[in-house]
């Protein structure tokens, strides 16, 4: 699995937060409100973006849809697999080496 993780990073940080945002299922509307939260109003996700990113999580498998929630069932939930979650773990890992060799460099 390791090699497909590779492929798939760096992610864009608008699908970083999207990732990050799904600890519980979400519908579109709520992981705009969460990433928005999360980066302290810094990023607002508009609709294109978030479904177009949604979409593409869903084809490489890294969100699964949960279900749908409302009167007219138009707010589909999505959940992030369990390869999101590793995609995650190594985007921190990738982000967190990255800064630390920063750092270093800028105090040399």
């Amino acid at each position: 699995m390791t090699g497909k993780i590779y492929r798939q990073s760096p992610l864009t940080e608008a699908t970083y937060y999207i990732l990050v945002s799904l600890t519980e299922p979400l519908h579109g509307y709520g992981i705009i409100k969460k990433v928005e939260e999360m980066s302290n109003g810094r990023i607002r996700l508009a609709a294109g973006t978030l479904y177009g990113a949604i979409n593409s999580l869903v084809s490489n498998k890294m969100i699964k849809p949960m279900g749908e929630v409302g009167e007219n069932k138009k707010r589909k939930l999505y959940m992030r697999t369990d390869y999101g979650s590793e995609l995650i773990k190594f985007e921190i890992s990738r982000l967190e080496e990255m800064a630390v060799n920063g750092r270093k460099e800028l105090k040399g």
